[in-house]
């Protein structure tokens, strides 16, 4: 093993809901939506308050696009895979996921702030890309979380729903 010593991963109760390996990756999965969502819903907050002050135009739509889609939407989605899902995503799939979900939000910005639909068409194309990987790696959820699936499902269909409506108001809005 080239002089590398790893610790042995304790053994897995029969009984227990999860194996300590498992926590840890699930907590790994969960971890970089939780920082970057939990950034820009910070920014958002800011936003909200330098809007008035300022008489930014855009600030109260991106206030809540900053806390709504980059900060709750991608906690919940990112959260409610890892800890869902019958197996924790793989660090490849959650880089894709984080990667797509966030490409996404910064395009549908970018979109908005300077006048251009097809920007913000393409990235709300990106969210839903990247709703449509955290639902087919939660696919299979755990036993006991019915409920907690429903929900997820339920939070991720609404968020699917709105991003048509998005891309219909940017339309709209630079005719």
């Amino acid at each position: 093993m080239d002089g590398l010593v790893t610790a042995p991963t304790p053994p897995c109760d029969a009984r227990a809901d999860r194996c300590p390996g498992d926590v840890v990756a699930r907590w790994s999965a969960t971890l970089p939506f939780l920082l970057i969502g939990s950034i820009l819903t910070i920014a958002g907050g800011l936003v909200a308050a330098v809007t008035r002050p300022t008489g930014f135009a855009h600030g109260p739509w991106l206030a809540a696009y900053l806390v709504l889609v980059g900060g709750v939407a991608q906690i919940g989605l990112g959260t409610g895979q890892a800890w869902l899902a019958e197996k924790p995503p793989s660090r490849a799939a959650t880089v894709v996921e984080l990667t797509t979900w966030n490409v996404g939000i910064v395009a549908v910005i970018i979109g908005t702030l300077v006048g251009a639909p097809i920007v913000t068409t393409i990235g709300a194309a990106a969210s839903v890309a990247a709703i449509a990987q955290f639902l087919a790696h939660s696919r299979a959820t755990q036993h006991g979380y019915p409920r907690l699936s429903m929900l997820y499902r339920g939070i991720s269909a609404i968020v699917l729903v709105s991003s048509p409506v998005g891309i219909a108001l940017a339309w709209i809005r630079h005719r």
